[in-house]
């Protein structure tokens, strides 16, 4: 499989057209960004990472009945992906207080929720990907129930997955984002990435981040933060 054009370049990956019509493919990059875009830096070796890591992630799910794009990892960087149209949502969940979630319901970082919470936010940049919930949805059309409803079932399926699988390696899952797309013959099947960028994870005893945050908030260890989630799932 070879690249043909370059469809998209995002904040963190690369897309490239094909000459296979089912497939593209993803290039991670080392690029780091938060706030919108507002923050910008590098994260050596983050690219490796989560690229590795999502494939993982992708057949883990898949063997629990999660469809995903996942086709091919072509070498550290690059993964062969299912060609997708892309769904413009966000799909959050949330397990334990955090983030954006705290300072909207000042609720203190750490409280564990009673129940995983699940959020919406339409994908566009120059608006600041807004949060929306199903009427917003159903009235612009960006989803129908149908597909708001499979949404939400695969996003608590997922959670579930995850959430006992990082446990195993003594990571907790605070909360993700995740995207779907719809394949040409209208199949939902998460896409995207899941990774440190697009996770929070905490050490299970110490509450240590090892995600994205450790750039946010500047508090340095980013790359070691990475590697170690890497070396737990056993990818280094």
């Amino acid at each position: 499989m070879n690249k043909t054009e370059l469809l998209y370049e995002g904040k963190a990956k690369k897309v490239y057209k094909t000459d296979n019509d089912e497939c593209y493919i993803v290039d991670y990059k080392d690029d780091a960004t938060a706030f919108n875009g507002l923050k910008k830096g590098t994260i050596t070796g983050k690219g490796i990472v989560n690229n590795r890591m999502s494939n993982h992630m992708f057949k883990l799910l898949e063997a629990a009945g999660v469809p995903t794009h996942f086709v091919e990892e072509l070498s550290e960087r690059e993964t062969a992906v299912r060609k997708v149209k892309i769904v413009p949502l966000e799909v959050i969940i949330r397990n334990i207080a955090a983030g954006s979630f705290s300072k909207r319901l000042g609720i203190a970082e750490g409280t564990k929720l009673a129940c995983p919470v699940l959020e919406f936010c339409f994908k566009d940049d120059a608006l600041g990907d807004p949060m929306v919930n199903e009427y917003h949805i159903l009235a612009t059309e960006i989803a129908t129930k149908e597909e708001v409803e499979k949404l939400t079932k695969m996003a608590f399926r997922i959670n579930e997955v995850m959430k006992d699988y990082f446990k195993t390696v003594g990571i907790e899952l605070i909360d993700f984002k995740i995207e779907f797309g719809k394949t040409a013959e209208g199949e939902i099947i998460l896409a995207d990435e899941i990774s440190p960028d697009t996770c929070r994870f905490w050490d299970s005893e110490t509450m240590e981040k090892l995600d994205k945050d450790r750039f946010r908030r500047d508090l340095g260890g980013v790359e070691d933060a990475y590697l170690e989630v890497y070396r737990r799932l056993g990818l280094a």
